[in-house]
């Protein structure tokens, strides 16, 4: 499985990268025909709370797709993982349905 980090106007950090790895690391898990992630990192509003946006796109059979805004990039990231692994599950059961 491939990811693909974008940060649109700064640069992550190394822990925030590691972060992100390991999260989305777990989809492995969950199906095998997932290709590629790519995660996208941005500051929507400067300067006011929630403010964090992460963005993930996940390619497998289908394409799946979260966006989050959040205080933090960690958290935005932990509920676009939420949202995806229920994705998923639910593309799963609509091929084993078949």
């Amino acid at each position: 499985m491939e990811i693909n980090i974008q940060a649109i106007r700064f640069e992550p950090t190394e822990k925030l990268q590691d972060f992100i790895h390991k999260k989305v690391g777990k989809l492995e898990k969950f199906s095998d025909e997932i290709r590629k992630v790519e995660v996208s990192l941005k500051v929507v509003k400067p300067e006011t709370a929630m403010n964090k946006e992460a963005a993930i796109r996940v390619q497998m059979g289908s394409e799946l797709f979260a966006q989050k805004v959040c205080d933090t990039f960690e958290e935005a990231i932990d509920n676009c993982m939420d949202a995806l692994l229920k994705q998923v599950q639910k593309t799963k059961e609509k091929h084993q349905n078949r």
